[in-house]
């Protein structure tokens, strides 16, 4: 069995140096103090339940903060960054009568995280480097 391109380049990162992972998500975004209109957006600004807390819903309602904070640990050197989906289970938003949701708040989640990476690796091409196992592999 073959190994997948981006695992190959994970394992020659790991084998020349430690890979910083980012920070917690949940306190970048307390920091922000948002509001519970800020959580709701114009999308879900009917919606029945209260929805402040529900960080995870910032990937579709407050897009350019979740993507700011990747970025942020980004900049500060992290290699490894987590998508914002602690929470983005249909078990756990349920809580939020947002069960059904849950694909699509992986799935914006995943593309933020994915854009704030892509957006590093043009600014600072860092997360890369060249091995004798990954030479023909490139981004």
């Amino acid at each position: 069995m073959s190994v997948p391109p981006h695992a190959a380049r994970l394992e020659a990162l790991l084998a020349e140096r430690i890979l910083l992972l980012d920070g917690a998500m949940g306190t970048m975004i307390q920091r922000a103090r948002l509001a519970e209109e800020d959580y709701r957006g114009q999308r879900f600004r009917d919606w029945g339940r209260e929805l402040k807390g529900n960080n995870d819903l910032l990937s579709l309602t407050q897009p350019a903060l979740v993507r700011d904070i990747h970025a942020q640990y980004l900049q500060a050197g992290a290699d490894i960054i987590e998508t914002n989906t602690f929470n983005s289970t249909a078990v756990a938003l349920a809580d939020y009568g947002m069960r059904d949701l849950a694909r699509e708040f992986n799935r914006a989640a995943a593309n933020l995280a994915r854009d704030a990476v892509r957006e590093a690796e043009s600014k600072k091409p860092r997360l890369f480097r060249p091995t004798s196992t990954t030479r023909a592999f490139a981004p």
